[in-house]
């Protein structure tokens, strides 16, 4: 397991004239191991795209839940508003839950953490930052950098949100 790096060009700008910027990618597995290596690579981001299984959403809601809060409170992505794609991937599944429901599930998994991540002491948090507005549960509205919540299925190439995403940090 390791980040897999690569450069390509947007389908629909290859095929208009001037639009053949390669964007470099890179696809960063979620797994706890490596994510103390995430900062190597946050540090060049343009936006971050996080991907969510929407079929097998309830089961793992936690665990992803603390890896975008890892993400959503890093201090380098605050304070560059490095903006933020959640993808709810796999929605031609017939078990795939709504991005509706995935955002709530995942703002109400995040206020949780927000309450008792807020317990540990400030020598712990040297490199997190508050993403939870004083007294109100938390929302991905609250976050200073902008947070996105679309559908997706690579299977039926439903990814024109991404696309888009993409075009916008890129500049194109």
């Amino acid at each position: 397991m390791e980040a897999n790096v690569d450069r390509f060009i947007l389908h629909s700008d290859s095929i208009k004239q001037g639009r053949t910027k390669p964007v470099r990618m890179v696809d960063f597995p979620g797994h706890m191991k490596l994510r103390a290596k995430l900062d190597e690579f946050l540090i060049q981001a343009g936006g971050i795209i996080f991907l969510v299984d929407a079929a097998d959403f309830m089961p793992n809601v936690r665990s992803v839940a603390e890896y975008l809060y890892d993400i959503l409170s890093k201090a380098l992505i605050v304070k560059y508003k490095i903006p933020v794609l959640i993808v709810a991937n796999k929605m031609d599944k017939v078990t795939a839950h709504s991005i509706d429901f995935i955002r709530k599930q995942l703002e109400k998994e995040i206020d949780k953490l927000c309450v008792t991540r807020t317990g540990i002491s400030d020598a712990d948090m040297t490199s997190e930052v508050l993403i939870r507005k004083e007294g109100e549960p938390f929302k991905f509205t609250h976050c200073l950098n902008k947070v996105t919540v679309t559908e997706a299925s690579v299977t039926t190439a439903q990814l024109a949100d991404v696309y888009q995403f993409i075009r916008e940090q890129i500049g194109s």
